[in-house]
């Protein structure tokens, strides 16, 4: 495995060169990983990358356009260069650390999944020089009408080929412990409840998150541990000619809950399906890690259990994470997507009495705070833009 250090350049080889049934999918571009129509003229880091392609890596007559951003500091520049194609990341690094990005790439491609090649990396600068997977992510393929099936089956089969083969690769990566899932959960009444809804809790509604958030926890702790990508989704997961999925965003992977992606697959925060569909696909998965000797519980109500009870955590987190956003980066196009997880919360609290008193908090005092709060954002955003 590739050991990156302080400050290297590596450059190796750039010869290398059923459709129906979505519910809730929203087609609005805001906050997606789409290309910037603006790039500043007056750019440090883009002509710091510039001099990078063409007088370190001698890139033939490098032309660069914006590829995409993302929800933290990094940015993507798809490079031109002769008749190649190349992703640029820029990692301003007293901002953000490649080196993860580095160390869980070459894990993944040891594996045989297929994530961007790093074809040369600059540590100290930030820099990287990936594989160009295309622009088409899962996402705009399903809302264009692609076949799911097919999309699905594929993304269900590399998912499983990362926890069943990623054994050794899940003893290098930090675990996902008590510590890491309780800061999740707490950015929800921080961030959502506080913050986004302006609501108060009283004491006894503090104590039942809690409660629920431990219980939660210990859930999340009592699976099976495997390789968590802890993004994988259909935002993450590009249509490619040639082992399908590509797939991206994975440079905060853990060691932790074997339904934690799964759960990122099927219960998306930016797509749902039907219930029925989800769980034939869960039954699915786990029949294929069984036929292996994975970890797929001692029945298939165990196993949907721990799927959904992940779930809930992970969209806990989310709808604190979107509205921080938000709130403390600008980031408004992630709003849209709150009900939706919210959904999520609230469907799979109805199904299990340990979360019925979650669910009952959540109808009392959420579920119709909501949409009235994003429509006043909403507005809000649209005079102050008209003002302009």
């Amino acid at each position: 495995m590739m050991q990156p250090n302080e400050a290297m350049t590596i450059q190796c080889g750039f010869d290398r060169s059923m459709k129906g049934g979505i519910i809730m999918v929203r087609r609005s571009h805001a906050g997606r990983k789409t290309p910037n129509s603006r790039m500043l003229d007056q750019d440090a880091r883009l002509t710091l990358i510039q001099h990078w392609l063409s007088d370190e890596l001698h890139l033939p007559q490098p032309r660069i356009e914006v590829a995409s951003s993302d929800a933290s500091f990094r940015r993507y520049f798809r490079a031109h260069g002769g008749t190649s194609t190349f992703i640029v990341m820029d990692a301003p690094p007293e901002k953000e650390d490649v080196r993860p990005y580095l160390k869980v790439s070459s894990l993944l491609e040891q594996i045989g999944v297929h994530v961007p090649h790093v074809h040369a990396a600059d540590v100290d600068r930030g820099l990287l020089l990936l594989e160009d997977l295309g622009t088409t992510s899962y996402l705009q393929r399903l809302e264009r009408g692609g076949d799911s099936e097919l999309l699905y089956a594929d993304a269900l089969a590399a998912l499983a080929n990362i926890q069943l083969e990623g054994g050794a690769a899940c003893a290098e990566l930090p675990p996902y412990g008590r510590g890491e899932l309780a800061r999740e959960m707490a950015l929800m009444p921080e961030w959502f409840l506080g913050r986004h809804l302006a609501l108060t809790l009283s004491a006894a509604e503090t104590e039942l998150l809690a409660g629920a958030f431990e219980f939660l926890t210990v859930e999340a702790l009592a699976q099976p541990r495997v390789f968590v990508h802890r993004d994988y989704h259909a935002r993450n997961l590009m249509v490619v000619g040639e082992r399908n999925p590509g797939i991206i965003d994975f440079q905060d992977a853990l060691c932790g809950p074997v339904g934690y992606d799964l759960v990122s697959l099927l219960k998306d925060c930016y797509i749902a399906w039907p219930r029925a569909r989800v769980e034939s696909w869960v039954r699915a998965f786990r029949a294929r890690l069984l036929e292996r000797g994975g970890p797929g519980g001692t029945s298939e109500a165990e196993f949907l259990r721990w799927f959904d009870l992940i779930g809930v955590q992970r969209h806990i987190k989310v709808l604190g994470i979107f509205c921080r956003l938000w709130y403390r980066d600008g980031k408004p196009g992630y709003l849209p997507d709150l009900p939706r997880t919210l959904d999520y919360v609230r469907e799979a609290s109805g199904r299990y009495r340990e979360l019925a008193a979650l669910g009952r908090f959540l109808e009392e005092r959420v579920t119709a705070q909501l949409p009235r709060v994003n429509a006043r954002i909403a507005a809000e955003r649209a005079r102050g833009r008209a003002q302009r």
